[in-house]
């Protein structure tokens, strides 16, 4: 077994080095804690999703112009701006059941997002290191839209007690 580093810095054990590398363990793995880490500010989800769109947006005009490159960051360009859409519409619901399929939606993007930044990485596209704080902010967003979806769906409340707004 060898030690792989993840992009958080963790240590593993794989088997081989010539093991397929899963999405989940570049872009979409699971984030052991939701908590917000005391040294960010925290940022509307509005504010934020945009941001992440904004930074997508250049991460696809510096991409190489071949041919893979540019499909595969088109797929990341329509997922990964579509985030602060959905989340912008999960605000302007006019129920709970919507807000929760507007939040889903932001989830299945976010997902989609990550898979193209595996495959951007595994093909050769890119490197890792270039795209890995892109990484954590898909997988942090993903963290923070689980929760609210999970706490939405369990509280009979309105989903707006649920928005997270900054402190």
């Amino acid at each position: 077994m060898k030690d792989e580093t993840s992009r958080s810095g963790a240590s593993r054990k794989t088997a081989t080095q010539e093991q397929p590398v899963r999405a989940a363990q570049l872009c979409g793995g699971k984030v052991q804690s939701i908590m917000r880490d005391e040294k960010k500010p925290a940022i509307d989800l509005s504010v934020r999703t945009k941001s992440f769109a904004l930074r997508v947006i250049r991460l696809y005009s510096a991409l190489p112009k071949s041919t893979v490159a540019q499909t595969l960051g088109k797929q990341v360009l329509r997922s990964g701006t579509s985030v602060g859409a959905n989340y912008r519409e999960a605000n302007r619901s006019r129920s709970r059941n919507e807000f929760i399929a507007k939040i889903g939606d932001c989830l299945k993007e976010l997902d989609e997002t990550a898979y193209w930044f595996d495959l951007l990485v595994e093909s050769g596209v890119l490197s890792l290191p270039k795209i890995r704080e892109l990484c954590g902010e898909c997988d942090e967003l993903i963290a923070i839209l689980t929760t609210i979806s999970k706490r939405t769906k369990a509280s009979p409340l309105h989903h707006s007690s649920f928005i997270i707004h900054p402190s």
